[in-house]
């Protein structure tokens, strides 16, 4: 479609080197040729078969979130292991900060919507500005156009979003093991889960959220149970980055400028007890 910017690339930086030699580390890395919109995850996608027995994708949705973000990100750097965010873009205009980190720390930063709502209940119109929104969000704040990598909220893949995603060269990340971290909260229940559906099903890409706090204590956990159980973590990047378009970055930046009205001055001159 002449009407969609071409992807540039690429979209992932390596990050630090790793400080622990007995760290869980990443077996290999696959470069992902996004032309057309594959999909991946088995629960929607037979298509892409690529991971070997005892091989994992970790990803995270519903990020950058104060606290549980970082948390997770501490616990990857610390066994050197790389995932894919799914930043939902107003979450990205909250904390860009927390996003720009993720991205520095060479994860793989795709998007995940605008506001997280069920596009399979908007229109064509309304799909579109919600992933574009979205996409440009997440490149305002991390400062480089994104991964060219997108999941639907509640796994809901409507005809014409995904028949758009293709235009864009985008791949369609569903899952192949759902941790269910959003009704599970107990760390230890979320990680139960997780290893009883690799044991049963042997590798696959997880589905987990960085925005749940359980989720972020489960993490170190996890890490150290795919350890001890010889699974082995591949990292997905794409070949090429996803451009934003210019008129979804002009609605991104006119929403940052709302709620800085008066932010050149400190809360202390503007707030003042003065009996009390």
């Amino acid at each position: 479609n002449p009407n969609l910017p071409p992807l540039v690339g690429p979209a992932y930086v390596k990050g630090p080197a790793c400080a622990n030699p007995s760290a869980l580390g990443v077996s290999r890395t696959v470069l992902i040729d996004t032309s057309g919109g594959p999909g991946f995850g088995f629960e929607h996608f037979k298509q892409h078969d690529f991971l070997k027995p005892g091989e994992v994708v970790l990803t995270f949705d519903d990020g950058p979130w104060l606290g549980n973000t970082p948390a997770v990100l501490r616990a990857l750097e610390q066994e050197c292991v790389k995932a894919i965010f799914f930043s939902i873009g107003k979450h990205a205009t909250y904390y860009p900060d927390i996003i720009k980190q993720v991205y520095e720390a060479g994860h793989s930063v795709g998007s995940h919507t605008w506001s997280h709502v069920d596009l399979s209940k908007k229109t064509p119109d309304e799909q579109k500005e919600e992933i574009e929104k979205g996409i440009s969000a997440v490149k305002a704040a991390i400062g480089q156009p994104i991964a060219p990598f997108f999941r639907f909220p509640q796994l809901k893949h409507p005809a014409d979003a995904v028949a758009y995603l293709g235009d864009r060269n985008v791949a369609i990340f569903s899952t192949d093991l759902d941790s269910f971290d959003f009704r599970i909260k107990k760390p230890d229940q979320i990680v139960k889960r997780v290893m009883d559906k690799l044991a049963k099903h042997g590798k696959g890409i997880i589905l987990m959220h960085d925005f749940q706090h359980g989720t972020a204590q489960a993490t170190p956990m996890l890490l150290a149970e795919l350890k001890k159980g010889g699974y082995k973590v591949v990292h997905m990047v794409g070949a090429n980055g996803l451009q934003s378009m210019a008129q979804y970055d002009a609605m991104i930046a006119k929403n940052e400028k709302l709620p800085t009205a008066g932010a050149g001055r400190p809360t202390s001159s503007v707030v003042r007890t003065i009996d009390q």
